[in-house]
């Protein structure tokens, strides 16, 4: 007995062992991978969300081609590799060209500053002062300059640093559209993956996750994304029409507030009053009343685009937006939110499901898993 029991003992210290390398190589090789692969995951995810929102147009397409599939996910990426990269090279080049001819004519000596209107001091709260330094300005800019010059300086690190940066979005977002049309082609695997992933993890309820997961991207997708950038073009065209300098900058302010579920006057308020001090009365007007349109215009764009749409709360965008842009920048500011609101959709689902019966609450109807992921 004593031989038997130290034999069961040996045994069972072999299999601890034994499980505990093999948890240990696991976990090694799980945290190697995760670390590879830190530096892409927002953008696999962003590449993720981009194919299951364009998807239905994607095979629309296809349809209308013949069943051609790589020919139609070609011409949907290249169309939004089109509305990525034809703003943002006009953007990136209209700053760096007004830059560049501020410094050439602060070097000349050439650069002036035209003197204030006299409606400047009517500004409440902050017109006397606006137009005092306004005034100054106009009358010796080289000794307004020396007096903010720190200021200056840390805008202008400032400035490079953002434009670094968004240059590196950019590329990004390049990538993950790149990314998205290559899982556009094997739309089926990879659906048919996520069911089987799912169906591992929830059992039964796997493929319903699935179908409100594609459901919640979409949702978010055309009624967040989509009303932040009809307002961001809007917002574009208008800021041209008044000759705005960097209009695409300021639009580019306007989509992120859109995103931030923060209203686009924030943006545009500033640059009424801006409007009214150096254009005409009737140019100022008009664009007063085209950016207050802007401005409200989510309020009926909404029921157009989320009517059929899930309810997700505006709590949970704005913690999405916020947080994403502190963690990951800008492409964060664009898929955090997408993900909270997936993130809260299934655990609402995961919370009203019906015990008895393993039903999930109403979820907007899809076809399939497979031709939706």
């Amino acid at each position: 007995m004593g031989l038997d029991a130290e034999a069961d003992d040996l045994r069972f210290s072999r299999q601890v062992v034994e499980a505990a390398l093999r948890v240990g190589v696991l976990v090694l090789i799980g945290a190697w991978t995760l670390q590879i692969v830190r530096p892409f995951v927002e953008i696999v995810i962003w590449a993720v969300i981009l194919a299951v929102a364009i998807h239905p147009l994607y095979a629309g397409l296809a349809r209308r081609l013949g069943g051609r599939t790589k020919l139609s996910a070609a011409l949907v990426t290249a169309v939004a590799l089109a509305i990525l990269l034809v703003p943002s090279a006009e953007m990136l080049g209209v700053t760096v060209g007004e830059a560049r001819a501020v410094a050439e004519q602060a070097e000349a000596g050439a650069l002036r500053v035209p003197a204030p209107p006299a409606g400047v001091r009517e500004w409440p709260l902050v017109g006397e002062r606006t137009y005092s330094f306004w005034f100054g300005a106009s009358r010796n800019l080289d000794a307004t300059l020396e007096t903010l010059e720190p200021e200056l300086r840390a805008a202008g690190r400032w400035g490079l640093s953002s434009l670094a940066g968004l240059t590196g979005a950019v590329v990004q977002f390049a990538v993950s559209i790149f990314i998205a049309g290559v899982l556009l082609v094997s739309g089926e695997g990879a659906g048919a993956f996520a069911v089987r992933f799912a169906t591992r993890l929830a059992g039964a309820q796997g493929e319903r996750f699935v179908h409100l997961a594609v459901a919640t991207i979409r949702s978010v997708a055309r009624g967040l994304l989509g009303i932040a950038v009809i307002q961001a073009a809007l917002a574009a065209l208008g800021l041209a029409a008044i000759g705005v300098p960097a209009a695409m900058l300021w639009a580019l302010l306007v989509l992120i507030l859109a995103i931030m579920q923060l209203p686009p006057l924030l943006v545009l308020g500033p640059i009424m009053v801006w409007a009214f001090a150096t254009q005409g009365t009737v140019a100022a007007v008009v664009f007063l009343v085209y950016g207050l349109l802007v401005g409200v215009s989510d309020s009926f764009l909404k029921p157009l685009l989320l009517g059929r749409g899930l309810e997700v709360p505006t709590l949970v965008i704005v913690l999405g937006a916020v947080g994403g842009v502190v963690t990951a920048g800008l492409i964060g500011l664009f898929v955090a939110p997408i993900v909270l609101a997936v993130a809260y959709q299934l655990l609402m689902a995961w919370i009203e499901q019906d015990a008895d019966r393993g039903t999930l609450a109403p979820a907007e109807p899809a076809s399939s898993a497979s031709s939706e992921a």
